[in-house]
């Protein structure tokens, strides 16, 4: 078969991506290291893990908003689209190639165009998390790095408090996206080809 190789990344997505990367592992090992904090063994010493970690979040929200200025005033935007009739029996069959089509050599039910970047459950995903839980995380982080604007009470509980778990909880969801969006980058027509793409801009497929 004849390798194709599509122009899909330009050099802001690539730089917005990793330096959304670098942030991302700054937080979580910082947020780890004040969660689970031990004067006698600290990862991170409390107080200097608290500043990086507030310094690495307001980063992390202008790079948020360079990721929403480039997909609305760029064509990359096209690629954040949910198309919704059908969405479930799409995510159903992209599931079944994940799970057990790949391990049989099967060829990608949804392969990479140039009007398609992601299939189906990668899209889905990548909405959910862009869309829904970084808005969050950031919301949150902004409250709790200026907590004189929380309620004292929020749903019968102490407000900093619900706030905090609300920050802890989806903080854990987008640390398991990661670990688990770096293991399907390995899954490419190479192992490599997936973060060669970072570097080049290009898409490898067959």
């Amino acid at each position: 078969m004849t390798e194709e190789k599509l122009y899909l990344y330009p050099i802001w997505v690539r730089l917005w991506h990793l330096v959304n990367a670098l942030l991302c592992l700054l937080l979580i090992i910082t947020g780890i290291s004040m969660q689970f904090s031990n004067p006698k063994m600290p990862l991170i010493h409390f107080s200097l893990a608290v500043s990086i970690h507030n310094i690495a979040g307001i980063l992390l929200i202008t790079n948020y908003l360079i990721f929403l200025a480039g997909n609305t005033f760029t064509r990359n935007g096209r690629f954040y689209k949910l198309i919704f009739p059908g969405l479930f029996k799409r995510l159903k069959i992209q599931a079944r190639f994940y799970s057990l089509g790949i391990f049989k050599n099967e060829s990608a039910p949804f392969p990479v165009t140039s009007l398609n970047k992601f299939n189906p459950l990668q899209l889905f995903t990548y909405v959910g998390v862009m869309y829904i839980l970084i808005p969050i995380l950031v919301l949150t982080g902004l409250a709790m790095l200026y907590p004189e604007i929380i309620p004292l009470g929020m749903f019968w509980s102490s407000g900093l408090h619900l706030i905090d778990l609300f920050h802890i909880i989806v903080g854990f969801l987008v640390s398991l996206f990661m670990v688990v969006h770096i293991y399907f980058c390995t899954i490419g027509s190479t192992p490599l080809s997936n973060f060669k793409s970072m570097i080049n801009g290009y898409h490898e497929g067959h």
